[in-house]
């Protein structure tokens, strides 16, 4: 089994900097990168980062730097930064990265303008790295502070992708190994969607019954979706797909589902969520588009790429998803 002696986590962000310090919980050496040089430093002083998670001391063995080089002289790269801006750091870490270092993508998204999936973006910018995929139910707080959680890690040879779950594994943060990359980031990345249309009903206090409606019949399109790539029920069934799924949908606390709570309460678009990025918001479009090339019928996730598209009001979009024909629940 492949040893992981010194992990980068490409990314400082809330989520970065949480996975970060769960990596270094047995003594590793983890470099946490971010674009500023100014922040490197910062953190460096302070022990912690103050502008993205506030309160939360880095752990010991976080190396805060600006310097790709270094990230790219680990073992294993977690990317942790926003999936529209993913293509862009990978292409910067092509040039140093060397052959063979397995890359996580620990963003939740699809790449608008080519339907690409993100390892599908690190497999076309990293030629000769291991794509994998970190998804599942989990705050970077509750992550960073050490509070439960389970996610899971898939990568296509399975004694990589359980010795990296091995490696980020604690007594706090549990990590599931798997081989179906193409399932669990689809669970992460449709689920975004589907946790903004969550937040309207809840904005709109169209009821509990109303949110679990729409959480159980947002699944049944999920899965619909995922299979359609080849993915596997057992996946969807858990941390990835359900799982991840019922955290966004119940909590104020998922950046998708406060900014389909500011889109219930009357907010636009570009009011919602108070600047704080909700990948769903840059999903949606695409993963309807790609939907509709498949033939999968995804009813929510295209209501809330109306709403978000201004083709329809938040009141529209409901009353168009409760008179659908009436049918088998499939």
């Amino acid at each position: 089994m492949t040893s992981f002696s010194s992990i980068a986590v490409v990314g400082a962000g809330a989520w970065g900097t949480a996975l970060a310090n769960a990596a270094a919980r047995d003594g590793r050496r983890v470099v946490l990168w971010t674009r500023d040089p100014a922040h490197a430093e910062r953190m460096r002083a302070d022990g912690e980062n103050m502008t993205r998670l506030p309160g939360v001391p880095l752990a010991q063995g976080v190396e805060p730097t600006a310097d790709l080089r270094a990230a790219a002289q680990t073992r294993a790269i977690l990317l942790a930064v926003p999936a529209q801006a993913l293509r862009g750091v990978a292409e910067a870490l092509a040039i140093v990265l060397p052959a063979g270092i397995p890359v996580i993508v620990c963003a939740k998204g699809i790449e608008r303008g080519t339907g690409l999936f993100m390892t599908e973006i690190v497999a076309d910018t990293l030629r000769g790295a291991m794509p994998g995929v970190l998804s599942g139910p989990s705050f970077a707080e509750d992550v960073a502070r050490g509070l439960p959680t389970a996610v899971v890690l898939a990568a296509p040879l399975e004694p990589v992708a359980e010795a990296l779950a091995a490696a980020l594994s604690s007594p706090s943060f549990r990590l599931y190994h798997a081989t179906d990359v193409r399932g669990v980031e689809i669970g992460g990345a449709a689920k975004n969607v589907l946790a903004i249309a969550a937040g309207i009903v809840e904005g709109r206090r169209l009821g509990e019954s109303a949110k679990a409606a729409l959480t159980a019949r947002g699944f049944a399109e999920l899965g619909r979706f995922a299979v359609s790539y080849g993915a596997r029920p057992e996946t969807l069934a858990g941390l990835s797909g359900l799982g991840d799924l019922i955290l966004t949908c119940g909590s104020a606390k998922s950046r998708n589902f406060a900014f389909g709570l500011d889109l219930g309460r009357g907010l636009s678009p570009a009011e919602a969520g108070g600047g704080r990025l909700a990948e769903g918001a840059h999903t949606a479009r695409v993963l309807v588009e790609m939907a509709t090339a498949r033939g999968v019928d995804m009813p929510i996730a295209t209501a809330v790429d109306a709403v978000l598209g201004g083709r329809l009001a938040v009141d529209e979009a409901v009353s168009a998803l409760m008179t659908r024909p009436l049918r088998a629940e499939t």
